[in-house]
């Protein structure tokens, strides 16, 4: 059976990801950092679905516990890793000139670093057993456009979408390919608005008018998880809802 490893899945994206690839058959490795509940409770929709699911706690900001966590993942799964989908990350809110080094640091730890080890060793893996594989970076429309008062998060994202890049083209020839996804505002525990449907949010600035569902966010994972996108390596999909189009309204 073809597995998947989803760093985050305790909510939002990462749980919406992790239950969409159990339906299309995968079984699952679950990663949390501090909510366990919810980590719980993906794998107990997965299982819904009639795959497997393994749950594993790590803080991934710390190299050595990210690879840790994979190499145990991995085991509870059988030994083999078809996807890798880096989901987990945080942000910060602070005027570039306030930023410490020491938040600085947390975030391009956990929004940069730990997907550059988690896929060197899921990648190290893959070429080793020679049936190829696929990586997928869930970084932000903020990979593509600054963010005031996101510095941090714009450098890791920003990154992160060139770290995609770079992986694709070296790994190409193993059959591994690598993609992004550059969610806009979802509806998600981080953004403040998990709890409420999101077509019933308002958001003038964003031409479909809403915030996007994690669940919309998680059939693109999917599909590049999938066999018919094969031959998509080294993209980023922005799934933002038209927010990027706004540039050219405003300037008309």
């Amino acid at each position: 059976m073809p597995t998947a490893i989803v760093t985050g899945s305790d909510s939002g994206i990462g749980k919406a990801t992790a239950v969409a690839l159990a339906r299309r058959g995968f079984d699952v490795g679950v990663t949390w950092h501090s909510d366990q509940a919810g980590a719980e409770g993906t794998a107990a929709e997965i299982r819904e679905e009639g795959r497997r699911a393994e749950v594993f706690q790590a803080d991934l900001s710390d190299p050595a516990a990210a690879r840790k966590l994979l190499d145990e993942l991995i085991g509870a799964l059988g030994g083999e890793l078809d996807v890798l989908v880096n989901n987990a990350g945080t942000g910060a809110s602070t005027p570039f000139l306030e930023v410490t080094l020491e938040e600085w640091r947390g975030v391009l730890d956990l929004d940069l670093t730990a997907p550059f080890v988690l896929a060197q060793e899921a990648a190290r893996r893959m070429v080793a057993r020679g049936a190829g594989g696929r990586i997928i970076n869930v970084t932000s429309v903020h990979e593509h456009v600054p963010l005031a008062g996101s510095s941090a998060y714009c450098a890791a994202k920003g990154g992160l979408g060139l770290l995609t890049k770079v992986m694709a083209l070296e790994l190409a020839e193993h059959g591994i390919t690598v993609n992004a996804v550059a969610p806009g505002e979802i509806a998600t525990p981080m953004t403040g608005a998990h709890e409420q449907n999101p077509a019933r949010l308002e958001r003038p600035s964003i031409p479909l008018g809403r915030p996007g569902d994690a669940h919309e966010i998680a059939a693109a994972i999917a599909f590049l998880a999938s066999a018919e996108a094969s031959y998509v390596t080294g993209e980023s999909f922005v799934i933002d809802g038209g927010l990027l189009l706004m540039a050219a309204v405003r300037n008309q």
